[in-house]
């Protein structure tokens, strides 16, 4: 997921610079990880006097926030609490698809989380922060503070798309109160009703159903295609298909687009994992495919998205063969399990 740190002093400029430097040693991703980190003015910066490394913000900070939102970039404020509730407050919409938010103060003391902590990660990715910091984790969610069983953490680490959101509440409930928490697997249904469910559907009763993703998406792409590209593109094929973004399982393509900033916004804005492959596993792929002799002098394989599709679906079946849109191909694929 990529992130999106902004500060409004010198001393969270230094935050978020020891973030940094702490996640390179540490080989992970740190506070500035989609690009410069940002800095907005404040009453004692003079003008032009912006830290090394970082940039100002244009516009207002409120757009600056929509912003992300739109791409689903984590945001880190390094500042007051209240400066993000404001900047944020007409943004938020959706618990299952709003963006983390967090916010460090400015003697980096604590790290908060405060929106999206389950079902975007905040909470994880706080305590991340708090731990290259040296700072205190201020998690305030019922089951973590519980130490209970969390459905939509469930859900989310198991790439699992949530069908009926309201059951989430009445699960975690549950597991809060300190009763059990029951899960079935439709293909082994228990005798007696369950809390949660996972299938495609049933007709047993339940609480909360989790779908399983069956598709996986397979992409090829010219260097420098956009977010905005990629997605009405893939949304265009999908729809066709009447297969949604929440029945997809992972993106896959070959190794020399794994850091293409247009597929890791896309996959970032909808959660969706990038897998690769290199060029000598992608040729390896079993069955027949429509061959570009282009693409084979370019990359080293002579089709990505169905190859890339194939194996990404171990295996499974191509339902949607390679596809051209503009410096795009797409391909879809069943995966194995569900055949």
């Amino acid at each position: 997921m990529n992130k999106a740190a902004i500060c409004f002093t010198y001393k969270g400029a230094d935050i978020i610079r020891r973030i940094n430097e702490a996640a390179a040693d540490a080989g992970i991703h740190g506070a500035g990880a989609s690009g410069t980190p940002y800095v907005t003015s404040y009453s004692g910066m003079k003008d032009g006097d912006v830290p090394d490394g970082f940039s100002v913000i244009e516009g207002s900070l409120r757009d600056w926030c929509a912003e992300r939102f739109e791409t689903g970039d984590c945001i880190i404020f390094v500042g007051a609490v209240g400066i993000a509730v404001r900047a944020v407050s007409g943004c938020v919409s959706d618990k299952l698809t709003d963006p983390p938010v967090i916010v460090i103060d400015d003697g980096a003391r604590y790290v908060i989380p405060i929106l999206s902590g389950h079902a975007g990660g905040a909470a994880k990715i706080a305590c991340v922060l708090a731990s290259l910091l040296g700072a205190e984790p201020v998690i305030t969610t019922s089951t973590d503070v519980n130490e209970a069983f969390s459905a939509d953490v469930f859900a989310v680490e198991n790439n699992l798309s949530i069908v009926n959101r309201n059951g989430i509440k009445r699960v975690n409930a549950r597991a809060i109160e300190g009763k059990p928490v029951t899960l079935s697997i439709k293909d082994y249904p228990p005798a007696q009703p369950v809390d949660i469910i996972v299938a495609d559907d049933t007709d047993r009763e339940y609480s909360l159903l989790l779908k399983p993703r069956r598709y996986v998406l397979g992409l090829g792409m010219k260097k420098g295609t956009g977010p905005e590209a990629i997605e009405d593109f893939v949304k265009s094929i999908l729809g066709r298909e009447y297969i949604g973004l929440d029945d997809i399982y992972a993106v896959c393509t070959i190794d020399i687009k794994e850091e293409e900033p247009g597929l890791k916004s896309f996959c970032s804005k909808y959660r969706l994992p990038l897998i690769t492959f290199d060029a000598g596993l992608l040729n390896k792929a079993p069955g027949t495919y429509e061959a570009s002799d282009f693409v084979r002098e370019t990359t080293g394989t002579d089709n990505v998205c169905e190859r890339a599709a194939m194996l990404g679906s171990e295996n499974g079946e191509i339902v949607v063969h390679k596809t051209r849109g503009e410096g795009l191909t797409c391909a879809v694929a069943l995966r194995r399990r569900y055949l």
